[in-house]
C-alpha cells in the first residue's frame, strides 16, 4: 500500500506504557514504532516513566548515553527531573527518553492551580494514581519543552502525541508553553465509560441519556474525567481507536474525535512459518502438561485448547460470559476434551509448589488431582477474586471425569512465571481457539493478536475490532477466522450460548475446516498491519499541523 507521508521534523509520543508493559497501549506503541521508524527514522522520540532501579532494571530498555547528548549537556531540567536516553528493545529500536519525576510531587499543587485557571481541570477530587500520572506527564511536557527550545523549533513541523488521560497534564502543559507544537490526544478508552461498565451499569442502551460530567460526580471520577475532557478539547487533533469509542467520546466528553486511528499489528512479532510449527508443539506440550498435572490424569494430545486473556476486568472483558460458556460446553461435551485457560493477571502470590513439583518430575500422579486443580498460582486475595470464585461456583475441578477442564493463570506471562516460563506470544500459537466476549472493548488487541498467529477467535459486536471485522472483512471462522457475536445490554444468556456453540463447531470441525479457519485468520490479520493503519495517524498529523498553521500568525 502506498503511503503519502508528510514532512515532519520531530514527533514526541508520551505514554505511561512506554517501556512499561501493563496493557494494550504497550502493544499499540511497541508495534506501531517500526512503521514510524520506517517513515521518520529517529525523528520519533518516545517518552515514558522511569519507574525502574538497579534491583529491578527495565527489560525493555537499553540505555545509550550518546543519544541526545548535545541536549543533555545543556539541559537544566527543574524540579529534580532526571532523564535517561536509549533504545526501546522492539522492532524498529526507536529512541526513548525515560523520565524520573518524583520531584514534581512537591510542586504539583502549583500546576494543578494553573490547569484549573487555564483549562478548568478539577484536581480537588483526585485520588489513587491521579497524582503519579500527572507528575509524570508534567515532567514529560517539561522535557519536550527543553528539547524543543534547544532545537529552536519555532518554525519547524513538530508534533507531541499524548496517550490516555494519564498524559493529559503533559498535553495541557505543551499547549500552554509551546504553541508552535501540534498536539494530538488519543483516548484508548474513556475513563468514565470504563467506570460506568466496571460499576455494573448498562452503557449502550442508555448512552444517549448519559451526561459525562454528571456520571463523573456520581462515580467519584471528577478529576480524571475533567482532565481527559480538557485534553480532548484542547488538543489540535483528538483521536480514538474505533467507531464504538468515538460515539462514547461524543456523548461523554462532548466531542467527536477528528480521526479514528484503529490499532494495527506487526508481523515481526509472529514466528515465521518454519518456526511456527515447533513453537506450537512447545506451547501445546506445556499447556497439556500443566492441565494433566493439575487434573491427575494425562490429557490426550487432541484436547481442544481454548483461552481468554487480557486485563483483569471480570465483566468488561467478558470473563463471566467465557466461564458460563465453558459450563455449557461441559454439559454437552460428550467425550470431546476441552482444556480452557483464563490467562488474566491478578494479585498472584507465587507459583504453586505442589504443581511445580509434579512438573519437575515430568510425570502425572494418575488418579491424584491436586487440591483445587483449577489454578496455577496462589492468590493473595482468593476470597475477593471474582474469577476463582466463579470457577468454584460453577463446580469446575470437582468432577474428575469432566470433559472440560478450566485452568486459571493469574499472573503475567513474561517467560518467568514459575510454571510455564513462556511468554504470552510463545503460548498463543499453541491454542486451537481464543475467545474474548467483551462487554466493553474500545478496540480489542487480544483477538487481533490471536488471528495474527493464525488462531481463530470469537469476539463481540461491542468491540472495536469486532466492528472492524464486520465492516471490512466477513464474519465467520471460514471467512475471516473470526466469529463476531452480537452483544448488547440485554442478551447475556444468548451470548453465552452462541459462544459455546461457536467453540463446539470449531472443535468438531474437520482438520481441513480448522486449517481453512487458520488461513482465514492470517488473511484478516494481514489487513490490519500497521503498513495500512499508519495512514490514519498521518491523517491525524496533518490535522494537527493545520491547526498550528492556522494560529501561527496570531502567535507571531
Amino acid at each position: 500500500m502506498k503511503i503519502d507521508p508528510i514532512d515532519l521534523d520531530m514527533i514526541f509520543e508520551t505514554s505511561w506504557e512506554v517501556c512499561n508493559k501493563i496493557g494494550g497501549i504497550y502493544t499499540v506503541l511497541s508495534t506501531k514504532a517500526l512503521a514510524l521508524q520506517n517513515l521518520y527514522k529517529d525523528k520519533t522520540i518516545f517518552i515514558g516513566p522511569d519507574v525502574w532501579d538497579d534491583k529491578n532494571p527495565c527489560p525493555y530498555f537499553t540505555e545509550v548515553p550518546s543519544l541526545l547528548m548535545p541536549w543533555k549537556k545543556k539541559a537544566e531540567l527543574p524540579y529534580g527531573i532526571e532523564v535517561r536516553a536509549g533504545r526501546w528493545n522492539i522492532p524498529g529500536k526507536p529512541i526513548v527518553v525515560l523520565v524520573k519525576f518524583s520531584g514534581l510531587f512537591q510542586i504539583k499543587d502549583y500546576f494543578y492551580g494553573e490547569m484549573w485557571e487555564r483549562y478548568g481541570v478539577d484536581s480537588l477530587h483526585a485520588y489513587g494514581d491521579y497524582d503519579e500520572a500527572c507528575c509524570f506527564s508534567l515532567a514529560a511536557g517539561i522535557v519536550i519543552e527543553s528539547i524543543c527550545n534547544f532545537k529552536r523549533i519555532r518554525h519547524k513541523n513538530v508534533l507531541a502525541h499524548f496517550d490516555e488521560w494519564t498524559t493529559g497534564m503533559g498535553l495541557l502543559y505543551t499547549n500552554w508553553k509551546l504553541p508552535f507544537v501540534g498536539t494530538i490526544f488519543t483516548t484508548h478508552a474513556t475513563s468514565i465509560g470504563r467506570s460506568i461498565c466496571g460499576n455494573g451499569k448498562p452503557l449502550y442502551d442508555y448512552l444517549p441519556g448519559y451526561n459525562g460530567d454528571q456520571m463523573a460526580g456520581e462515580l467519584n471520577m471528577q478529576s480524571k474525567h475533567s482532565l481527559e475532557k480538557a485534553a480532548a478539547h484542547t488538543a489540535d487533533c483528538f483521536t480514538t481507536v474505533s467507531d464504538v469509542t468515538a460515539a462514547e467520546c461524543e456523548q461523554l466528553l462532548d466531542l467527536r474525535p477528528a480521526v479514528v486511528t484503529p490499532n494495527g499489528f506487526h508481523g515481526e512479532f509472529v514466528p515465521t512459518k518454519g518456526k511456527a510449527k515447533k513453537a506450537r508443539e512447545v506451547a501445546r506440550k506445556a499447556m497439556l502438561n500443566v492441565g494433566s498435572a493439575l487434573a491427575g490424569k494425562k490429557l490426550p494430545d487432541d484436547t481442544f485448547i481454548v483461552a481468554t486473556s487480557g486485563r483483569c476486568e471480570y465483566r468488561n472483558k467478558g470473563i463471566d460470559v467465557f466461564l458460563d460458556a465453558a459450563k455449557v460446553l461441559e454439559q454437552s461435551a460428550n467425550g470431546r476434551k476441552f482444556l480452557i485457560y483464563i490467562l488474566v493477571p491478578a494479585w498472584a502470590k507465587a507459583p504453586r509448589a505442589d504443581l511445580h513439583q509434579v512438573l519437575d518430575r515430568d510425570g502425572v500422579r494418575q488418579g491424584q488431582p491436586l487440591a483445587d486443580p483449577v489454578i496455577t498460582h496462589a492468590l493473595n486475595n482468593p476470597g475477593d477474586d471474582a474469577i476463582i470464585n466463579r470457577i468454584h461456583a460453577l463446580g469446575f475441578g470437582q468432577n474428575p471425569n469432566s470433559d472440560v477442564q478450566v485452568v486459571y493463570v493469574p499472573c503475567y506471562l513474561n517467560g518467568n512465571d514459575g510454571i510455564f516460563n513462556l511468554a504470552y506470544y510463545d503460548m498463543l500459537g499453541g491454542m486451537d481457539a481464543t475467545a474474548f466476549p467483551s462487554y466493553y472493548e474500545p478496540w480489542g488487541y487480544t483477538p487481533l493478536e490471536s488471528v495474527a498467529f493464525g488462531v481463530p477467535t470469537v469476539t463481540t459486536s461491542l468491540s472495536g475490532f469486532g466492528q472492524w471485522v464486520l465492516s471490512d472483512c466477513q464474519n465467520g471462522f471460514e471467512n475471516s477466522g473470526v466469529e463476531v457475536i452480537t452483544r448488547g445490554d440485554s442478551n447475556y444468556h444468548e451470548v453465552v450460548g452462541s459462544l459455546a456453540a461457536s467453540l463446539r463447531r470449531l472443535a468438531d470441525g474437520t482438520d481441513d475446516y480448522r486449517a481453512a479457519a487458520s488461513k482465514a485468520a492470517h488473511a484478516t490479520a494481514s489487513k490490519a498491519e500497521w503498513d495500512y493503519f499508519i495512514t490514519y495517524y498521518i491523517e491525524a498529523y496533518r490535522h494537527a499541523l493545520k491547526a498550528v498553521d492556522n494560529r501561527r500568525e496570531h502567535i507571531e
